[in-house]
């Protein structure tokens, strides 16, 4: 049915729209904190090993992750695709698998190249002049890290379909079973338990592997075993080529995977930046950026949900239904965010200290510096939930190319360009880098709401 962008419509609408926005969103905002527990329970047990193996294995980490969020937002593509498919067609049975198995596919094309990068890690670090022992820890630990990335993509894939559905609670219930699945593998096999030999860092590295796969496998019983899910036979005839979808997978993939690594790599830079300033500055970083992160598990939770909303208004050519389900998810992305910066505003002390060891003569100075750099995080908080949910909106109407040129602009122009002059040559130092960091969010956010309050001039509309 064809919606009216300029139509008022009822209140009633609007409060279905909330509930239904919420009731999806808030299981993948479920979901991806137990991913970032996963990543956060690697640290800490590895961490226990000696800082050496823990600063290798970061070393190795940080580069398989960036070709991980890279391969991740690739996948990303088949939540729009599938969302407006259902849009189109409710019962749409054939459109949905070919998706999910191209998409599929499109993971298996993309893992080849992403291993024999991470194969060479010690020479890639070597490169970027860091310790010669430390790269030979990454090298050790990434070998082994790398098999786990396939795994992950496959069941982020699986995930997608299902809150395409608006079905994720499950994605959440196995998100839950990998955190004690992580915990258990890790402690066995890092520090030798139960039997098993201590393997150190590469335990760790097949603790992840074994986790994933755990969850894939739990994905796939759960699309095998589920009613709803059963009758779409995902899993059948699954060497069948379909390079038509595969082709529009890439299409509309590959600008979200470069817009996810531009962001990610902003990030890496800002840490290697701080580094150039001294060592206190790069742990107060840490702590102020891990406060961020956790907070943006919510705006970037609203955005996966605001694409599949969109989607189905824009496979169903529902101009209303699109208008509602973009607004509904970016005032509560940013009404979230606006929310956490106050409390970030005034508490920024308390929450720095839960991450300082008071014991050591420098947390004092470290903490110092983390108050600061959380004044600058309170603003950064409130942007970063706008262009998270402003990106997952547009991605909505199938609408990534732009973006990722916002992305490029905003992250490494803007942001990196600001945060250099402000750090070195205003001597700004830390508070440089965060302050251009906001700056480049900033941009971003203001580029895409632009452009979703544009969309019917600019022909993102459906026809």
């Amino acid at each position: 049915m064809q919606g009216n962008d300029n139509i008022k419509t009822r209140p009633n609408l609007w409060a279905d729209e909330l509930g239904k926005t919420v009731k999806l969103a808030w299981p993948l905002i479920l979901t991806n904190l137990t991913m970032s527990l996963i990543g956060a329970t690697d640290v800490l047990m590895i961490g226990w090993l000696g800082a050496e193996e823990l600063a290798g294995a970061s070393l190795g980490f940080n580069l398989a992750m960036l070709a991980a969020i890279f391969s991740m937002g690739v996948m990303t593509a088949s939540a729009p695709m599938m969302a407006s498919e259902i849009g189109r067609k409710n019962n749409s049975v054939r459109d949905l698998r070919r998706t999910f198995r191209q998409t599929i596919w499109v993971a298996i094309t993309i893992i080849i190249p992403v291993w024999l990068i991470l194969w060479n890690t010690e020479t890639i670090l070597l490169a970027m002049r860091q310790v010669p022992e430390l790269a030979a820890k990454a090298q050790t630990y990434v070998r082994v890290y790398m098999f786990s990335i396939l795994p992950f993509l496959i069941t982020l894939v699986m995930r997608n379909f299902i809150s395409a559905l608006e079905r994720p609670i499950w994605s959440m219930v196995i998100g839950v079973i990998g955190v004690l699945g992580n915990i258990i593998f890790n402690y066995v096999l890092i520090f030798g338990k139960l039997g098993f030999p201590a393997l150190g860092i590469v335990g760790a590295g097949i603790g992840s592997i074994l986790t994933n796969v755990l969850m894939l496998i739990g994905m796939a019983i759960v699309l095998s075993a589920d009613r709803q899910f059963r009758r779409y036979r995902l899993f059948g005839n699954f060497w069948r080529a379909d390079w038509e979808r595969y082709r529009g997978v890439w299409k509309l993939g590959l600008p979200i995977g470069v817009t996810f690594g531009l962001e990610g790599g902003v990030f890496s830079v800002a840490v290697l930046l701080m580094g150039l300033i001294d060592t206190l500055s790069v742990a107060a970083h840490a702590i102020a950026l891990q406060i961020a992160s956790i907070s943006f598990m919510v705006p970037m939770g609203l955005a996966q949900a605001a694409t599949v909303r969109v989607g189905i208004g824009y496979g169903r050519k529902d101009n209303a239904l699109i208008h509602r389900a973009g607004w509904t998810a970016f005032v509560l992305g940013t009404g979230f965010m606006t929310l956490m910066a106050a409390i970030i505003w005034v508490f920024p002390e308390p929450l720095a200290g839960l991450f300082i060891d008071y014991d050591n003569p420098q947390s004092t100075a470290v903490l110092a510096l983390a108050v600061k750099f959380l004044a600058i995080a309170a603003l950064f908080q409130i942007v970063d939930g706008a262009q998270a949910v402003g990106a997952g909106m547009l991605r909505g109407l199938h609408d990534t190319t732009l973006p990722m040129i916002f992305a490029a602009f905003g992250y490494w122009i803007v942001g990196i360009g600001v945060g250099v002059g402000l750090a070195f040559w205003a001597d700004w130092r830390g508070e440089g880098i965060w302050a251009g960091l906001a700056a480049g969010l900033g941009v971003v956010s203001v580029l895409m709401l632009v452009r979703w309050v544009m969309r019917k001039r600019l022909g993102l509309l459906p026809q």
